[in-house]
């Protein structure tokens, strides 16, 4: 399967991350969909912020999408860096093995470094370096990065509530 997977975190309650996969012959649609759940004022979609009624929105145009999702939950780790690389280890291991073409992940200053050398030692454990790309960005530079930040705001639930969805909020 050639695929593109997004990816984003959440430290709510330990580390857990949230992979979104989606087939490249979808992305246009998709990008188009979200481009248009961005508000007026918006750069981009950041599910925390968002009031109640409006993630219900969001939640619903993100579940008219084809995609399918994948969670790495570390919260049982102890030290945030161990967490992390177990879940970018497990992410590249999955990534390989559906044999995906491109990995982006939400970019994340404080650990870009740290991460540049996991993935780049991980693609080439697992026989993809060549074959599978892999970028940091910004959110607001890719807008497919929203769904996997919906995706573990609602995995992790909000704060009121562990693993409460909007529509149960």
């Amino acid at each position: 399967m050639t695929a593109h997977v997004f990816v984003d975190e959440t430290k709510e309650r330990g580390l857990l991350v949230a992979a979104v996969v989606m087939h490249p012959a979808d992305l246009n649609a998709a990008r188009r969909s979200i481009r248009d759940l961005i508000l007026p004022g918006q750069r981009r979609i950041h599910f925390h912020k968002e009031r109640d009624d409006r993630r219900r929105q969001i939640i619903d145009g993100f579940l008219a999408l084809s995609a399918h999702a994948v969670i790495f939950d570390a919260k049982d780790h102890r030290n945030a860096r161990v967490a992390r690389e177990a879940c970018l280890v497990s992410l590249v291991e999955h990534t390989a093995k559906i044999g995906a073409a491109r990995l982006v992940l939400e970019r994340d200053d404080s650990t870009f470094q740290a991460d540049q050398r996991l993935l780049f030692e991980q693609v080439r454990k697992c026989g993809v370096d060549g074959r599978l790309r892999y970028d940091q960005l910004r959110a607001h530079e890719e807008c497919l990065l929203a769904v996997p930040d919906a995706l573990a705001w609602c995995w992790a639930g909000p704060k009121a509530g562990a693993g409460r969805t909007p529509s149960a909020a």
